[in-house]
């Protein structure tokens, strides 16, 4: 369950507290009352929730509003002093309230409607597992030089992967974040290019680095190993190529670890910080952060949820790192004046809401600087699934599209990728289209060493082929209803942004 998307990078030498408000096109008010420092802790009677109290970066406030914090009745789980963002635990009902009269808390609010326990991805439908017989009949079909399972990589040569592996594979001394459910470093297709000192799991908003904290907690959670192969699967010999086989890549793990698999704001910030302060280059977001789908702004906790995050993946852009993420599977037009939101909160019991998404955010999708991707099926065709936009959308790659059939061993529309525990399976969404552009940035990266976020964000732009708006009206699925509206033209438009990436482009 998941969604996102993009916008302009802010200078670095604007601040991050000020960049992040003025990047949204709102001001957090900052309350001018005394911090709550004389009154006794509020009794814990309500369910214990995770919140975040944003503040300005300077220490004398943050050590102000830590008294604050314990005087409303909460405990610091960990400040980020650098960005201003505290994460906070408290059972008292009122800690929202009256947390937000504090001299110095520019936003704050729970992250999440139901109580702690002792996120959501951008996949469309469960993953099919290759069986062994199946892999035996498409390695038959490899052509020489390929990898066992390269002929059912439709998605590769159609950015001209496979061709770009033979000019510049990528660089070691680049890295890609998958912040995810966990990535499975085992792999014999991932292990050669995994970055242990680079990899931590982020769930509560702390991170840990102890060795393996990365690895999925069971196969279920397979969303991110898949992620990581089509990223970087390395060109061994063995199983699938990724679009850069020759960059590392990490994993953060940033969701709940039961069947939910949410991914709550807390995590995200933590992992955008912990990439950015361990010089990864990249990170790629395949899924929305919980347990809003669009977190409107004139909500308190929704809006101290946008300020927290936008102000961790700002941090990051700053130190170098760009944020790349999916645009979601709703085929909901992010450009539009209202949408239906029939999700939220998506962690207890969700209500339908109609949002316009020019003030309801998808995040980190709609964060500026972040690079927002749609999906595209074997025809280069958008994928039914996929959600759009004029000015939303800044590329499109393969995510697969189980209505565009290949010609290929297995004839599945679907990405082909790593799972864990050894195997091999397919799935579709936006969350597979990303790692493709996460892969052909990481390309550039390794092209262009010196490109900052922004500079990188344009060379993808400028490297993309787009097919322009199609001529007839769009059925995704062929049952002869218009399902999208594509608005633009053949350089920039809703569908595709500023086109397909191309892998061979960039290298070259």
């Amino acid at each position: 369950m998941a969604h996102l998307r993009s916008r302009h990078r802010l200078a670095l030498a604007v601040p991050v507290v000020l960049s992040l408000t003025a990047s949204l096109g709102f001001l957090p008010g900052v309350a001018t009352a005394t911090p709550l420092s004389t009154p006794a802790v509020t009794t814990a009677d309500g369910p214990n929730l995770s919140y975040v109290v944003n503040t300005t970066t300077d220490h004398r406030t943050i050590a102000s509003v830590k008294k604050a914090i314990a005087a409303a009745g909460g405990s610091v789980v960990i400040a980020y002093e650098q960005i201003g963002v505290i994460v906070v635990h408290s059972a008292n009902p009122d800690f929202g309230t009256r947390i937000r009269t504090v001299r110095g808390v520019q936003s704050a609010g729970a992250t999440r409607t139901s109580p702690l326990k002792a996120a959501g991805t951008t996949d469309e439908g469960a993953a099919q597992v290759l069986s062994a017989a199946e892999a035996a009949k498409v390695a038959k079909s490899a052509d020489a030089g390929q990898e066992p399972l390269e002929a059912d990589q439709w998605d590769l040569r159609a950015i001209g992967a496979d061709k770009a592996a033979t000019i510049n594979p990528g660089s070691k001394k680049v890295t890609v974040a998958v912040i995810d459910v966990g990535v499975d470093d085992t792999h014999p297709d991932i292990a050669p290019n995994f970055s242990a000192s680079q990899s931590a799991n982020c769930v509560g908003g702390k991170p840990d680095t102890t060795y393996g904290s990365w690895r999925p907690v069971d196969a279920d959670h397979y969303h991110g190993t898949h992620v990581a192969g089509e990223i970087a699967a390395a060109r061994n010999g063995v199983g699938v190529a990724g679009v850069a086989p020759g960059v590392k890549v990490s994993g953060i793990t940033v969701a709940e670890p039961d069947s939910t698999q949410l991914f709550y704001p807390e995590s995200v910030v933590c992992a955008f910080v912990f990439a950015a302060d361990h010089g990864v280059e990249i990170t790629n977001n395949s899924y929305y952060v919980d347990p809003w789908l669009y977190n409107c702004v004139d909500d308190p906790d929704q809006k101290a949820i946008v300020d927290a995050v936008n102000r961790a993946q700002l941090y990051a852009q700053h130190k170098g790192t760009l944020n790349v993420a999916a645009a979601g599977n709703s085929n909901d037009d992010l450009d539009s004046n209202a949408l239906t939101d029939a999700s939220s909160p998506d962690d207890s019991t969700a209500t339908t809401r109609t949002v316009d998404p020019h003030k309801c955010y998808d995040i980190p999708t709609q964060l500026p600087g972040v690079v927002t991707v749609s999906s595209t099926g074997v025809k280069g065709a958008k994928s039914y699934f996929s959600s759009y936009g004029k000015g939303v959308i800044d590329v499109a790659a393969p995510g697969g599209d189980r209505y565009q059939i290949p010609d290929t061993p297995s004839g599945n529309g679907r990405i082909l990728s790593t799972l864990p525990n050894n195997t091999y399976g397919f799935l579709q969404g936006t969350s597979m289209a990303t790692p493709h552009v996460a892969g052909v940035a990481a390309l550039l990266k390794s092209e262009y060493p010196w490109a900052s976020p922004a500079q990188l964000q344009l060379l993808l732009k400028a490297e993309a082929d787009n097919p322009g708006c199609p001529a007839e009206p769009y059925d995704g699925n062929g049952d002869g209803v218009v399902d999208a509206t594509c608005v633009g033209g053949k350089h920039v438009n809703g569908f595709y942004g500023s086109g397909i990436v191309n892998a061979l482009r960039a290298v070259k």
